[in-house]
């Protein structure tokens, strides 16, 4: 059991998810008052629902989605078994002729077997018996499944109406914001949770994320095995839908899994005595998991093609191009998801950075490849030209054998070498436009910074944003992949996995078991180099990698203003807030020299405007009042002003260009000015409650205010995420300066002195995109010792000291010179701990 050895340890948290008072409150209510919504047993499934269907655009077209989806199985599966059967080939390729008493014409239905011959064909091939059935048990499956969502969703529906006043018809004209708002008001009437007198914006994202919260979580650990160095390929990520449904599978919700409903983690995986036992017992069952995976290939192999045809058949023939797009990668899609975010806040945010993202990609297209693309086009453009001509000056031509094939290949390879052609007016600025993307996605690996223009920074931007085709063809190997990583990558983790489950699980009152990363606690998980020095006590083993934990936290209190953060939280973004504020009004000033916002978005700025935007945006909150639509859909500078950062971000925008303000509206309700957390907010962000500013007006004009909060509440957090990196940037800077100052006073040769340079030059490096190092280079950027170390840097925003940090080594794990005594006591693997009360600390 060495290889099970593990260096995580517990999490001991000290937050309150409940308003102060209502601490273990079980609220009474009487039989007679009681609402049909009182007391719902698994809210996590209920909101799940109320957000699924919000996001369908109601219970109408939910239902035409759930039928079509069952149409759609039942035609794949008979469409491929009439092809194989049904159909005789020779009669359609003209091998065999047919015998005609009206006409010599050959007609598609003379191509058709009698219907007893097909019947026999069926009944006596073997593997269309065994495909059949294993499509009708699960069609089955889903027809019940389907009548059982029929049932929970109009309860749905009957809660928006009855108990949020809102109609189906008029559900798409609401933003999610507005929901949850109306959720948390009912609360109080119908006692939805009885653990809690009210509920928070958290504790309904907790519920509806709190699966996903752990995945993103084990991601960002790199926990999970989905990134494999191969002989030819060099570092390759593989991570695609199946693996990760078994992934789920095996942690959440399948027979035997580690959570014994929804919202309860198992009691044996909270105690650590048995952890070896229990490792041993989810290697076994991810062996199982991995054999019936391999078992079952065949059948999803022919799925997965089949589907994959009937999908993209018709869109490669109409879009031969678009194979060479490209599309967000499913790691992609955890590795830049902040905790606490829901889909749509996701996808809206990944949709904002593509257009940027692709022109980054283009930028690299190889001029070789270029040459050849040219010529090819231009040989097969000519020989198509003829075609067409003989075609238009006698159309007997298309009735020549394979004339009609030969101008469809011509015209997809013209199209597919036209993509390999950059355009003529493309400007080669790969560090801009890096700027622009991190502004939107929020996370980018230190090293990228100043590499954009390398070959490596675009490989590793590849794994998060693949071709359409790569991402087809990984789904069409996952059935025969998974079942491998599955046996011999994760077995290996299976320790790993449940110490991560037991030290970075709370128990939330009126939630339940929830990953505690997803708390989003500076004190807790905070990182010393992303601007949490002096207020986390986080270990290196706590720490969330990237800064996920301060982006998270940034995140969830621009996109929902009305929460109340814990008392540390509070600190670090009134800090924050305060920070930008204050740099924000020097370079207002003129005083842009070392300004770290202006710094980080002097790349987004063109040249003919000026630079205020930035500083009107974080002094104040604009009036709704000031803004007006110009034709490009962006805002008007005349009205607020523009700037170097945000000109750049608006310009990403998606408000339609025909859109036009007439009036003003009202302000949107203001932050409770009772809290810490309100001060200092630089503008209302896309959490406000569009009831108040829409109320009086159209459903129009509400949804188009609402998309201008959500623009402006993109825009803050785009500004503030440029701002931590740029931070982050100078720390690392700083931090890079003194160490090699400290190796040229002690170092007594010059040849260590450059060896301790080249180290210095790779410092530091990300955790999610790691480099091979050697142990000299990650021990010589680093002091000796066997203690954690102190610096004597105060932090750019509390001015407390920072802690410094190892670097990350590949595929989790950590590397430390000098390592004896740096090791945490390992837990007790004595059984006599079983009957201890489980060591999960309980958050009221």
């Amino acid at each position: 059991m060495a290889h099970f050895d593990t260096e995580y340890q517990r999490l001991e948290a000290s937050y309150s998810d409940s308003p102060p008072g209502e601490e273990n409150l079980l609220v009474h209510v009487p039989e007679g008052s009681k609402s049909p919504w009182h007391h719902i047993e698994n809210l996590d499934l209920f909101f799940q629902r109320v957000y699924n269907l919000h996001q369908k655009n109601g219970f109408t077209c939910m239902l035409l989605g759930e039928i079509f989806e069952l149409v759609q199985l039942v035609f794949v599966v008979a469409f491929t078994v009439f092809l194989a059967n049904c159909v005789d080939y020779d009669i359609l390729f003209a091998n065999k002729f047919v015998n005609h008493t009206d006409s010599s014409k050959v007609t598609l239905p003379d191509a058709f077997l009698p219907v007893d011959e097909c019947s026999a064909r069926i009944r006596d091939s073997v593997p269309v018996i065994f495909i059949l059935i294993i499509s009708g048990v699960f069609w089955l499956h889903r027809l019940v499944k389907f009548f059982y969502n029929i049932c929970c969703y109009w309860e749905i529906r009957s809660f928006y109406i009855n108990a949020l006043k809102m109609s189906t018809a008029d559900l798409p004209y609401f933003t999610w914001q507005e929901v949850q708002a109306r959720i948390v008001e009912i609360q109080k009437e119908h006692q939805i949770c009885i653990h809690k007198k009210e509920l928070t914006e958290l504790d309904i994202y907790h519920r509806i994320l709190r699966f996903k919260n752990y995945m993103v979580a084990m991601v960002n650990k790199s926990l999970l095995p989905v990134r494999f160095r191969l002989p030819l390929l060099g570092d390759t990520v593989f991570y695609t839908r199946g693996l990760k449904y078994n992934f789920e599978l095996i942690f959440f919700w399948g027979p035997g899994s580690l959570f014994e409903n929804e919202w309860s983690l198992k009691s044996e995986y909270k105690r650590g005595g048995n952890r070896l036992e229990l490792a041993d017992r989810l290697s076994s069952r991810i062996l199982w998991i991995g054999i019936a995976n391999l078992l079952l290939c065949p059948v999803i192999l022919i799925w997965q093609i089949l589907y994959a045809f009937f999908s993209y058949t018709e869109v490669i023939k109409r879009e031969p191009g678009s194979l060479g797009a490209r599309c967000w990668s499913l790691y992609g899609r955890f590795y830049l998801r902040h905790f606490n975010e829901l889909d749509h806040e996701l996808m809206s945010r990944l949709s904002k950075g593509y257009k940027a993202s692709s022109k980054y990609m283009n930028c690299f297209m190889s001029p070789l490849l270029t040459v050849v693309a040219k010529n090819v086009a231009f040989f097969a453009g000519s020989i198509l030209a003829v075609l067409i001509a003989l075609t238009i000056y006698d159309e007997d031509v298309l009735a020549v054998e394979h004339v009609l094939s030969s101008i469809t290949l011509l015209g997809v390879g013209i199209t597919v070498c036209r993509s390999f052609i950059p355009d003529k007016h493309m400007v080669f600025c790969p560090e801009q436009l890096l700027k622009v993307i991190l502004a939107q996605i929020h996370y980018m690996p230190d090293h990228w910074q100043g590499n954009a223009h390398r070959y490596e920074t675009r490989d590793e931007f590849a794994q998060l944003f693949q071709y359409k085709a790569v991402f087809i063809l990984e789904e069409l190997l996952s059935p025969v992949i998974t079942p491998f990583i599955l046996i011999f990558c994760l077995r290996r983790k299976s320790l790993e996995i449940i110490d991560f489950f037991r030290n970075f699980t709370v128990d939330v009152v009126g939630v339940g078991d929830t990953c505690s990363f997803a708390q989003m606690d500076v004190r807790q998980h905070g990182h010393p180099a992303w601007m949490s020095a002096g207020k986390t006590e986080a270990s290196i083993y706590q720490q969330a990698e990237d800064g996920k934990t301060e982006l998270s936290l940034m995140h969830f209190a621009i996109t929902n203003p009305h929460w109340q953060p814990p008392r540390e939280s509070t600190h670090f973004i009134s800090l924050l807030k305060e920070k930008v504020h204050r740099e924000a009004v020097g370079g207002q000033q003129g005083i842009i020299a070392e300004n770290p916002i202006f710094a980080s978005s002097h790349s987004l700025q063109s040249d003919s405007e000026p630079r205020s935007l930035i500083a009107n945006l974080l002094i104040g909150p604009p009036s709704l009042a000031s803004l007006h639509l110009g034709r490009e859909g962006s805002i008007n500078p005349v009205s607020i002003g523009v700037s170097e950062g945000a000109s750049a971000l608006r310009s990403l925008s998606p408000v339609s260009a025909s859109l036009h303000l007439r009036g003003s509206y009202p302000s949107a309700r203001p932050a409770r000015q009772d809290h810490p957390a309100a001060t200092g907010r630089a503008m209302t962000g896309s959490g406000t409650d569009a009831r108040t500013i829409s109320s009086g007006s159209s459903a129009w004009e509400g949804q188009l205010t609402s998309m201008i909060l959500s623009e402006y509440a993109s825009t803050e957090m785009s500004i503030h995420a440029l701002y931590i990196h740029e931070m982050h940037k100078q720390q690392s800077r700083g931090e890079l300066s003194r160490h090699t100052w400290h190796r040229q006073e002690s170092d007594e040769s010059s040849e260590s002195v450059n060896e301790d340079m080249e180290a210095a030059r790779n410092f530091p490096r990300s955790s999610t995109f790691p480099s091979a190092t050697s142990s000299h280079q990650q021990g010589a950027a680093h002091h000796s010792g066997s203690q954690r170390r102190v610096d004597g840097t105060s932090d750019p925003v509390s001015g407390s000291f920072r802690v410094q940090r190892t670097p990350r080594m590949p595929m989790g794990g950590w590397s430390e010179e000098n390592q004896i005594g740096r090791h945490h006591d390992p837990v007790p693997e004595e059984g006599a701990e079983d009957d201890l009360p489980p060591h999960i600390h309980k958050v009221t």
